[in-house]
């Protein structure tokens, strides 16, 4: 059964909507700026939506709220599932417990909440589901939610994933790795230094094709196929031995799409600007796929939004095909690696995209989309 994107929904640090997202990102603007929220912390690179850490459940209504408008559908969908994730969650939630010493309401912190929240919202009695998948929650929503509709459970789905990730925890834990970067996010550039913290959340509506058709729904696009795999290997790097986690959900998201390597035109990365991760994607990236291929990432512009970044990648890769247009990979300046990576945006024959995420754990997901 074939599964169509027919609404999309984004918050981020450089927009309130998608529409302003996208413009911004075309100009190579970015939201990463000196940022100090917690007073015992110092100051970091962050790409916050306000001067306070925002707050998870409203950054999801906002983006279903948006994605089931631009559908064109009733704000109550007692049909819809809901597959929505986080890596964090209600973290900072449990923060402010262990600060204040109180645990009222602690029901409505549980991981799933957020999904709940969403449910609540729309009125959906249908299947409600919240992965968990670290970085790569996104892309795993996304996933599930087709294949709720695959399986004939669901006509349409909201899917996608939320963080709020700006909490003392967080900023320290990642800190304490050395994983964050002191001056700004740069993917695959010669001078990456680590990863910077943003916030914001992503929705798609997902529908089966039939159902579009049957409402003369505006499609942005088709979703092909998925690979997602594990390396089992270690707490938080990737498989640099063997690479077979990644290579393995590249090979399998093509297998289901029905694609070759030389087909796809359009690959935006997970891109964190760690000196790890973009050298284990960039030779994933050229092991498999010809020099040809179009290879963005756009942490650099809207920070690294950890669970959600899958999702917003996603909307990336929908825009891109819909506006024919490659998004750049803000921050790059100096390439250090042979791939085709674009500093600006640039115009171009667009017909498929593949969105990678790589989480701790080894969780390792990729995406594929179509042109209608």
């Amino acid at each position: 059964m074939s599964v169509v994107v027919t609404g999309i929904g984004l918050v981020s640090a450089l927009g309130a909507n998608a529409g302003q997202t996208w413009q911004r990102l075309l100009s190579g603007e970015s939201a990463i700026a000196l940022r100090q929220p917690f007073s015992d912390l110092g100051p970091r690179p962050l790409a916050m939506l306000g001067k306070q850490s925002a707050d998870l459940d409203p950054l999801l209504i906002t983006a279903a709220q948006a994605a089931i408008q631009d559908a064109g559908l009733p704000g109550k969908l007692s049909d819809c599932g809901v597959v929505i994730g986080s890596s964090r969650g209600h973290q900072a939630q449990w923060e402010r417990f262990l600060t204040t010493g109180m645990i009222e309401g602690w029901e409505s912190s549980l991981p799933h909440m957020g999904a709940i929240a969403v449910a609540r919202q729309l009125g959906s009695q249908g299947p409600v589901l919240s992965p968990m998948a670290a970085c790569a929650t996104g892309v795993w929503a996304i996933a599930q939610g087709a294949d709720l509709i695959r399986s004939g459970q669901c006509d349409r789905v909201l899917v996608g994933a939320g963080e709020a990730a700006i909490t003392p925890l967080t900023l320290a834990g990642f800190a304490q790795m050395r994983a964050m970067a002191t001056t700004g996010c740069y993917p695959f550039d010669q001078r990456r230094e680590g990863l910077v913290l943003g916030e914001g959340a992503a929705v798609l509506l997902l529908e089966s094709a039939a159902a579009a058709r049957d409402r003369s729904a505006h499609i942005y696009a088709r979703l092909l196929g998925a690979g997602l795999t594990a390396d089992a290997n270690h707490v938080s790097a990737p498989d640099v031995a063997s690479h077979q986690g990644g290579l393995a959900a590249i090979r399998v998201c093509l297998e289901r799409s029905q694609l070759t390597p030389d087909a796809v035109d359009l690959i935006h990365a997970h891109g964190t600007s760690t000196r790890l991760n973009d050298a284990y994607e960039g030779e994933l990236i050229q092991t498999i796929f010809p020099p040809s291929v179009w290879v963005t990432g756009t942490k650099g512009a809207t920070g690294h939004t950890l669970g959600a970044s899958g999702a917003i990648g996603a909307v990336m890769c929908v825009l891109a095909l819909q506006q024919q247009t490659v998004p750049p990979c803000v921050g790059l300046s100096k390439p250090a690696f042979e791939l085709r990576l674009p500093q600006t945006a640039v115009r171009t024959s667009l017909t498929t995209a593949l969105c990678f995420s790589f989480g701790f754990g080894g969780q390792n997901a990729v995406i594929a989309l179509s042109t209608p």
